[in-house]
């Protein structure tokens, strides 16, 4: 394992823009630490006293909103999992309101073993409106960012990725965040694509006590993660699709996270294409498939400006760039070809 890369900043509240093109994943000490919410708890004697009064400064933040939960039972030791026979997941959800939820993260503190609570990403919007007006980012891009709070207690969610990019800011408790980089996908084992604990397939491998037997490969994965903890104040830029294992290390940990697309709102998820393939593609005899390896790689992983230069330029359709009216386009026309 090695140490994630941190990057120097010259003020807090101001995101330097020449990160925000890098493909490696970096650390940025202090970036919010002066955010209300990361001061309200500084100053506490101890960690109890952290919890209370960064919920205290959350509950004042808080309008009349239900959220979603994950319960978890103390047996899980807090990692998000699927059960035995993958039918379902090692938690049940259900709804409550906002300063429920901050109760019962703190009453969490006095039970041996303890239960695990988990609220997942929630729009700020949804649960505390006026944040945004008073913890100001600077974050030079040119579409809005998705903005959600997380929050929990000693919560493992194990290894996955997400397509925006993302900037997550530790405002309570502390984090660790283990990083594995894209291409390390087959040294994960990951789990099905289509039933997943929030929407993104997760890693199988419990990291704190790998069976190495029945995940060998993940090994090599160790061998080239990248680990970092925050405490309150601190941030960490994730790029597209880097794997990340987030764990919370307090009894009440909070997250704030911007996502954001280095593409264009109107285009569609490449996650789309990949499902398209694994039906059309995956399972064609295999000089079949590397056919179509070939034309994948020259129409799409390996194009450039040579590869329509012998069309002529109003006869390219779907080999020229898109824009929006061409998106609409091929999407109407795919979903009639699917639809037959």
């Amino acid at each position: 394992m090695q140490a994630v890369k941190e990057w120097r900043l010259e003020s807090p509240g101001r995101v330097p823009p020449e990160l925000l093109v890098t493909d490696q994943p970096c650390v940025l000490r202090g970036l919010v630490s002066h955010w209300p919410l990361v001061q309200a708890s500084m100053g506490a004697a101890d960690e109890a006293a952290a919890a209370a009064a960064a919920a205290a400064s959350l509950k004042a933040m808080w309008r009349d909103a239900t959220v979603g939960v994950f319960q978890m039972e103390p047996v899980t030791q807090g990692r998000i999992a699927y059960n035995t026979d993958f039918s379902g997941f090692n938690f049940s959800r259900e709804f409550m309101a906002f300063d429920q939820l901050l109760a019962q993260l703190l009453a969490c503190r006095e039970q041996k073993p303890s239960p695990y609570v988990y609220m997942g990403s929630t729009t700020v919007e949804t649960c505390l409106p006026g944040f945004r007006a008073e913890h100001s980012l600077a974050l030079a891009i040119e579409e809005e960012p998705l903005v959600s709070l997380w929050l929990g207690n000693q919560i493992r969610v194990p290894a996955h990725q997400d397509w925006p990019s993302n900037l997550a800011c530790c405002v309570a408790g502390r984090r660790r965040f283990t990083l594995y980089p894209p291409d390390a996908v087959a040294d994960l084992y990951i789990g099905p694509l289509d039933l997943t604990p929030a929407g993104q397939p997760i890693s199988l491998v419990d990291d704190a006590a790998p069976d190495l037997q029945r995940y060998p490969r993940f090994a090599q994965a160790q061998a080239r993660a990248q680990v970092v903890e925050l405490a309150p104040g601190d941030a960490i830029y994730i790029p597209s699709l880097w794997w990340h294992q987030v764990e919370g290390l307090d009894a009440l940990n909070g997250l704030i996270n911007y996502w954001w697309r280095r593409s264009p709102a109107w285009s569609d998820s490449p996650m789309h294409a990949l499902w398209l393939t694994l039906a059309t593609v995956r399972d064609l005899p295999p000089a079949e498939r590397e056919a179509w390896r070939a034309l994948f790689n020259h129409y799409v992983f390996e194009a450039d400006a040579k590869t329509a230069a012998h069309v002529p330029p109003q006869a390219r359709g779907l080999l020229a760039p898109l824009d929006e009216t061409g998106m609409r386009r091929m999407r109407a026309w795919l979903m009639k070809k699917l639809n037959r």
